[in-house]
């Protein structure tokens, strides 16, 4: 059904197409196991912060990205303005405009339908879809990308809509997820000299900020520091 709603062309939807897909959701389930766990974390945080279940959901459909939707959520729950939110996450997914032109070969059909295809590009597909030589399959992506897309919004209305039993997020720890989650992902960039450069000056650009400045305001300052090296590339 789903390669029919994205009208794959005639060649690319027989048996080998469709084991293809198949194989890009089954190697994708042991990472949307994970997701789910921060989809309900990420919906009780979203209620927490004053977002109404449906906000929340409608963002994890939306947006798809958990890094930038913590983010965007902490500062608005800090009490931040919305332009701050928005640009923190639009900074953390800025990365997506160097995997999407890695990608963009391998798409096929009409503007429309590549577009709708790449809406399901996150690192976890991306990652899956990758063949070797620089080459990606499409269809593992559409496969990967399904999946993490049904248990990123599936767990987010979980979270969201669930969370007046859950109680308060701080009691469960979940408020530890935010943070938790973007070590995760500087700890990869710590292992060059120039990687634990920037982390340190992002780190002392945020704690001289974050006194003077409204919530938002040092995030954004903080990401000056990825400048370093910059001039080197």
């Amino acid at each position: 059904m789903l390669l029919q709603q994205l009208h794959l062309p005639p060649d690319e939807s027989d048996d080998a197409s469709c084991k293809s897909w198949r194989a890009g959701a089954r190697a994708v389930l042991p990472l949307a196991a994970a997701i789910a766990v921060l989809g309900v974390s990420f919906g009780a945080l979203a209620t927490a912060a004053g977002l109404t279940p449906a906000a929340a959901t409608v963002m994890s459909a939306t947006t798809f990205a958990g890094s930038a939707q913590f983010a965007a959520v902490s500062i608005l729950g800090a009490g931040g303005a919305a332009g701050a939110a928005v640009a923190t996450a639009g900074l953390l997914n800025a990365r997506y405009a160097a995997t999407g032109l890695a990608l963009a070969s391998a798409l096929r059909g009409s503007l429309l339908r590549r577009f709708f295809v790449a809406q399901l590009s996150v690192d976890e597909s991306w990652a899956v879809a990758y063949l070797a030589d620089g080459r990606f399959s499409e269809q593992r992506l559409i496969g990967a990308g399904a999946v993490l897309f049904a248990a990123h919004v599936g767990s987010t209305a979980l979270g969201a809509f669930a969370g007046n039993l859950v109680g308060d997020p701080r009691a469960w720890g979940l408020d530890a997820a935010f943070p938790a989650l973007f070590l995760v992902l500087l700890s990869p960039h710590l292992r060059t000299r120039e990687g634990r450069m920037t982390a340190a000056l992002g780190a002392a650009i945020a704690l001289v900020t974050t006194p003077l400045f409204p919530a938002g305001l040092p995030t954004l300052a903080a990401a000056a520091a990825s400048l370093v090296g910059a001039r080197s590339r």
